[in-house]
């Protein structure tokens, strides 16, 4: 099956780095795709991305996404030339065992090697231990002496992953949350002459605490708020049906819960109600842990109410992060069509 929506641009917003802090790289690809959409774009200091359309009325609705993936800061490099880290963001030490990376640096990118040495060389207490992100060393290829002049303290380290279609579903590094910023630029491309003012927002530093969409919530006086952000779809052989969250295939979620958020019970009832008048297959989200976007702008927006879309992704925080096709489109056209009907006369107080 072949998705009808742009998959050379979610390849390159998924395989374009950018860490917690230093989202350099993807901020200049996402400002090149949503500025030629909206009628005026702006960054602020924490490096967050707001495009407007401006709207008929004085109402305002926040849709944001984060730019930001989980990566490492190089804490030393050692004197026979491995490079040990510091983690921004919440990795399982388990899946860096055999990985490749990049590490860039002032004069270029390096691509490094997280080692796994060969099982029958351990013995029986190396075998069990559980892996912290302190225990990764990189392998650079490099004697020592070449190593510490190219790599030096406080140079960024992603994981290297190309993004591939697997079947029905889009796989690679960074789908959390580059395939939820993809649906934000393909939404403001469907949006023309709205009755509300949409400010599409590419928020910073959301694997770190929501950061930059707390300053936002601050920034920005709106009148609601939908985050967008991947969600765990735990659909696979070792999980009890209670367990999986999501369905891949079933449809974008419609997030009622997480350990950081109530969303507001209107604006669930009205993501609803759009999706079926629109036939737009959808889910309903009850995630037990985790927390997105969503909170940042209902706790320093001044009571805004929020809601939040999310797309069910297998694998998060891996290099092979999967989502299905059916559910990315699901989002987009949910996201387009909440926009293109919202109504200043829309009420969300409870």
């Amino acid at each position: 099956m072949s998705p009808s929506f742009d998959t050379e641009l979610l390849k390159e917003l998924t395989e374009t780095s950018g860490v917690p802090g230093y989202e350099d790289r993807i901020r200049e690809v996402v400002r090149r795709e949503l500025e030629p959409e909206v009628d005026r774009i702006r960054t602020d200091s924490m490096g967050n991305v707001v495009g407007t359309i401006e709207g008929d009325s004085d109402t305002e609705v926040v849709v944001a996404a984060h730019m930001d993936e989980i990566g490492f800061m190089v804490r030393h490099v050692t004197e026979d030339g491995f490079v040990q880290v510091d983690a921004l963001g919440g990795w399982d030490a388990r899946v860096l065992k055999a990985q490749r990376v990049t590490v860039h640096t002032d004069e270029g990118d390096l691509t490094g090697l997280i080692g796994s040495p060969p099982p029958h060389t351990l013995d029986e207490d190396q075998l069990d231990a559980d892996p912290e992100v302190e225990d990764v060393y990189i392998d650079l290829g490099l004697d020592g002496e070449t190593a510490r002049e190219r790599v030096s303290r406080g140079d960024l380290v992603t994981l290297e992953q190309s993004t591939e279609l697997v079947g029905e579903t889009v796989t690679g590094k960074a789908l959390d949350d580059r395939v939820c910023l993809f649906a934000i630029l393909e939404a403001a491309r469907r949006i023309d002459d709205p009755e509300v003012t949409i400010h599409f927002a590419a928020t910073v530093q959301e694997e770190v605490g929501i950061r930059g969409a707390q300053a936002l919530g601050f920034d920005l006086d709106v009148d609601l708020a939908i985050a967008l952000d991947v969600t765990v779809a735990n659909d696979v052989p070792g999980f009890e049906p209670g367990d999986h969250v999501t369905e891949l295939g079933d449809g974008t979620a419609i997030k009622l819960k997480d350990s950081s958020v109530i969303t507001n019970p209107k604006v669930n009832d009205r993501l609803r109600e759009v999706a079926e008048e629109e036939g737009i297959d959808y889910q309903i989200e009850v995630l037990p842990a985790g927390g997105t976007d969503t909170a940042g702008f209902q706790r320093f927006g001044g009571a805004a109410p929020v809601g939040a879309l999310s797309i069910p992704t297998r694998y998060l925080h891996t290099v092979t992060e999967s989502a299905h096709v059916d559910d990315i489109e699901a989002t987009i056209d949910l996201l387009a069509a909440v926009l293109e009907t919202e109504r200043a006369e829309q009420s969300y107080r409870l």
